[in-house]
């Protein structure tokens, strides 16, 4: 909508009464998409009436097609030369992903341009099928899987994928130097509660093309479930990191208990804080290795993950949140020793919110898990209030994706965390030693013999003994080691501490849930 039309709705309401009522017809199909410049506004309207509809389950693939196996699945190919818009002197193009195996609910795929919207018929020229002998059988109208962009991240002359959508609402990204590794969704419902999860699906996606030369690339979409429907509209930006902008307008069908908004997915098998799983070889297994959130305050607050045998759920409380995610802070890669995997080369993802999401939580989810192949870790802002059913809700958010650390190069960050039995001499059932690393350029300039303190608070029941800091000559940075004696109901103790000097923060504040 322009800017003149945008003030003559504020001198003539009845404007905008209108302008809802035909963006209505078009989602009845009274008036064609292509009579009206389409955007985001008819995607909320779409989403706006399928809120007040009953919910209608997406359609699932032909049963031969559920049934095939991951090896089946990867055999099916799209052919590069068919990428939608390749070769006509644009930085972007797509390709179309095929519905099977774990990808049981094929969405529809649209693009639009100056002549309107025109949706992708599935064709299955558009793929190779490899040794599967079914092609015949795919029926003509069997929609796609998701969707692959790309974009010369590395080299102008090649192709590189940058963003993913494919399975529910998931979609993964990359900077350039990454390799794929955590995930985010459109929303979380309900996750981890014992009224059990329910996932919403993107339903339907538009693809706005883009012009010659152009870095950025929008990409709209309309989220289902049988309690949400939702508008989303996802800006690409590729780079050395890749800026995902993410507007957002959702509709309860029906109260649900949690929304969880931005969420983020990743796994974490084990890492430095906690033992190996038996018969490993690898020092670390993990796609992320803590939960960072920047709180409103302007405080930092790290969090390492864990992998403990039952679920876990943790909440940190914000006010007006400048930022969270997950990251892998950890980019040795002696500390993983994996040539296949590249851990070490995984994206962090860095959620900042645009505007003020007022009061809320963050609220982390750790799920037991002996698989690496299992993502177990969730992420996401929980909003403390929320509109009636039916009613929009509105976010807007931005994405990082790539090797980004949020936290200011000079600030004092945790860069390790190990835990270990406490006591002066052997093995002490009811003592733990905690040593945390930290890092940062104000820490590093200081003088060994600078009066650094720790600041360490224990949870209920749990007694600090003994605390202490001192340069790390090796890194550069400061370590504190502290010890503490376990309840003797040996319940989990919350700890928290930072570094300061005289009055001054010299660190985020490392938290840790301490279950022995």
């Amino acid at each position: 909508m322009n800017l003149r039309f945008s003030l003559l709705e504020k001198r003539y309401p009845r404007l905008r009464a209108l302008r809802r009522a035909l963006s209505l017809f078009v989602v009845l199909g009274l008036v064609p998409l292509q009579a009206l410049a389409f955007g985001y506004e008819q995607v909320v309207e779409k989403a706006r009436a399928a809120a007040h509809e009953p919910y209608k389950s997406m359609r699932e693939v032909p049963e031969f097609l559920a049934e095939i196996k991951y090896d089946a699945h990867r055999d099916i190919r799209f052919k590069p030369d068919q990428a939608l818009w390749r070769g006509k002197g644009m930085n972007f193009d797509v390709y179309l992903l095929h519905p099977g195996f774990l990808f049981k609910h094929p969405v529809r795929i649209n693009i639009f341009d100056a002549e309107g919207v025109h949706e992708l018929p599935f064709r299955t020229e558009l793929f190779d099928y490899g040794k599967n002998d079914f092609a015949d059988r795919i029926p003509k109208d069997l929609g796609y899987a998701g969707l692959v962009i790309n974009y010369p991240i590395k080299n102008p002359d090649v192709q590189d994928q940058v963003v993913v959508f494919q399975g529910a609402s998931y979609f993964r990204s990359l900077g350039r130097d990454n390799v794929y590794g955590l995930s985010a969704r459109g929303l979380a419902i309900d996750t981890g509660l014992p009224s059990g999860e329910e996932f919403p699906y993107f339903t339907e996606f538009w693809l706005e093309r883009p012009s010659p030369h152009q870095h950025a690339m929008k990409v709209y979409a309309l989220l289902d479930s049988p309690s949400v429907s939702g508008a989303y509209r996802f800006t690409i930006v590729p780079g050395e990191e890749t800026w995902i902008h993410v507007k957002a307008t959702v509709f309860e069908r029906k109260r649900v208990k949690e929304l969880g908004i931005a969420p983020l997915t990743s796994m974490f098998l084990y890492g430095e804080n906690g033992p190996r799983l038996q018969g490993e070889w690898r020092p670390e297994v993990h796609d992320s290795d803590g939960l960072l959130m920047h709180n409103g305050t302007g405080e930092w607050i790290w969090r390492p993950l864990e992998n403990k045998p039952r679920l876990r759920i943790s909440m940190f409380s914000l006010q007006s949140p400048r930022g969270f995610g997950l990251l892998q802070r950890d980019r040795e890669f002696v500390h993983y020793e994996d040539l296949e995997t590249h851990q070490d080369l995984r994206p962090g993802l860095w959620i900042r919110p645009d505007g003020d999401w007022g009061e809320g939580a963050v609220k982390l989810a750790e799920i037991p898990s002996d698989e690496e192949y299992n993502d177990n870790i969730v992420a996401y802002w929980v909003p403390a209030n929320r509109p009636e059913p039916g009613e929009p809700m509105t976010f807007n958010y931005t994405m990082g994706w790539g090797f980004n650390e949020p936290t200011p190069r000079d600030a004092g960050r945790v860069t390790g965390t190990w835990v270990g039995y406490g006591g002066v001499k052997g093995k002490n059932e009811s003592k733990r030693r905690f040593v945390i690393d930290f890092q940062g350029e104000e820490l590093a300039a200081l003088d060994p013999e600078a009066p650094v303190e720790g600041v360490v608070s224990v949870g209920e029941g749990a007694e600090l003994i003994e605390q202490q800091a001192h340069k790390n000559t090796k890194t550069g940075g400061w370590r504190l080691v502290f010890q503490i004696k376990l309840p003797n109901d040996r319940k989990p103790v919350d700890l928290r501490a930072f570094l300061k000097l005289g009055e001054i923060t010299m660190s985020e504040t490392w938290t840790y849930l301490f279950e022995s």
